[in-house]
């Protein structure tokens, strides 16, 4: 009688719920799942070698790419760790408009999760409802930087400028009337800050869109509702982070337990899940959502109030504005420095994590007193959760390892670094 043997499958990289580039051979006993084995590398562009051959505040702009979906917070936490190093503390300004952004970047991710995870595993109608949202936040990041994704925005000291007095506007064009374009210009007359503002009164009510199409949806429950179970103490000893550790039922989040910037001035609630499975962790991001929305409406009303400047006067780290630059030759000699080999930093070594939307991303550098990084190491958090992927998905069927996939929130440029 033939012997039965399992059945090696390769899962990805071409696969459209592969999230990029993902290989994943899988080892199957019929539709039933023994063994995963990730392959990562696909994406690997060297960003912590880059980093040692160039000047310290050159850098920022490969934050950007590492998680892709997360801009801003990933260079929160290089910028954190240069001012660590530096002994410098950026202008209160600067820190409520940084909190204000990386809520806004949360916002952003999970958006992006949800509309994915929903499209991974049969809902197709969240996706275009959470890529209308992403849309206006995408106008903010632009509003400030000039670019819609990778923002190159905060900087050592401060944020690169202040808050605009206005936002880009639709125009008439052949596929929309003046009437219509009236209508969607409606929330963009004031500034910068009215907009924000106006976002965050409209989207609870698009929260509750989505949790209309998807909470108490038969066939959502059926794919997530007890699939990749992770227990509290497992979750701990995988070195899981985020949304993935809270989902087990563990109340651990950085803007809480290691307050930076101004959270601890801010009001906000830390939600936690009971089962552990895909299906809590999907409630505890929609919640954060909510969380997020709430501090960013704190932000505008303390930055509406309370002008100042965004980055440190210290012309050793933050460069002179462009009009004192042209006028004076002290202020050129500075900006040239600046620009063409940086500044030194003291020697030393430093940790600087942020509560990243996917979990604790921590940079870790190294200086040995020059304008370069001796050495410069990532802490991603898909990295950790990737790991746990063997042991999520094992006893699962062939349909699940899409839904664990998804419910890990992985993007491959932090974890290939």
């Amino acid at each position: 009688m033939p012997e039965i043997k399992n059945m090696i499958l390769n899962f990805g990289p071409q696969h459209p719920a592969a999230h990029g580039v993902l290989r994943m051979v899988l080892e199957m006993d019929g539709e039933v799942i023994q063994r995963a084995d990730p392959h990562i590398g696909l994406l690997h562009r060297g960003t912590e070698k880059l980093a040692e051959s160039k000047p310290f505040n050159q850098s920022i702009g490969y934050m950007d790419r590492l998680d892709y979906v997360s801009m801003l917070c990933n260079e929160h936490a290089y910028v954190m760790a240069i001012e660590k190093l530096l002994g410098i503390t950026p202008p209160v300004r600067a820190q409520y408009i940084r909190v204000m952004f990386d809520e806004i970047t949360r916002i952003l991710n999970h958006l992006m999760w949800l509309g994915t995870h929903g499209l991974d595993i049969g809902a197709m109608t969240i996706f275009l409802y959470c890529f209308r949202d992403r849309e206006d936040l995408m106008d903010c990041y632009e509003a400030v930087s000039g670019a819609r994704m990778h923002a190159s925005y905060y900087r050592p000291g401060g944020v690169y400028r202040d808050l605009p007095d206005t936002i880009a506007k639709y125009k008439a064009s052949k596929w929309h009337s003046e009437s219509e374009v009236e209508e969607m210009n409606r929330n963009r007359q004031g500034t910068l800050l009215n907009f924000i503002e106006s976002f965050t009164e409209r989207f609870p009510g698009h929260i509750d869109e989505y949790e209309t199409l998807l909470t108490d949806n038969r066939i959502w429950k059926q794919r997530t509702v007890g699939v990749g179970v992770v227990s509290p103490g497992r979750a701990f000893q995988m070195g899981l982070t985020g949304a993935m550790l809270r989902g087990s039922g563990v109340e651990w989040d950085l803007r809480k337990k290691q307050s930076y910037e101004v959270y601890d001035k801010l009001d906000f609630d830390i939600p936690i899940g009971v089962n552990g499975d895909c299906y809590d962790r999907y409630l505890v991001r929609i919640e954060e959502m909510r969380q997020s929305s709430r501090i960013v409406k704190q932000c505008v009303d303390w930055l509406r109030d309370n002008p100042g400047p965004v980055i440190l006067d210290d012309h050793k780290v933050a460069p002179p504005s462009r009009e004192e630059m042209k006028g004076d030759m002290e202020s050129l000699i500075y900006h040239f420095k600046l620009f063409s080999e940086g500044y030194c930093v003291p020697e030393g070594e430093v940790y600087s994590a942020v509560e990243h939307p996917k979990g604790e991303f921590g940079i870790y550098l190294i200086s040995d007193g020059a304008n370069k990084p001796y050495r410069m190491k990532i802490r991603a958090p898909g990295f950790a959760h990737l790991s746990s992927m063997n042991e999520m998905v094992q006893g699962h069927m062939l349909a699940d390892v899409v839904a664990v996939i998804g419910t890990q929130d992985i993007v491959f440029g932090e974890i290939d670094r």
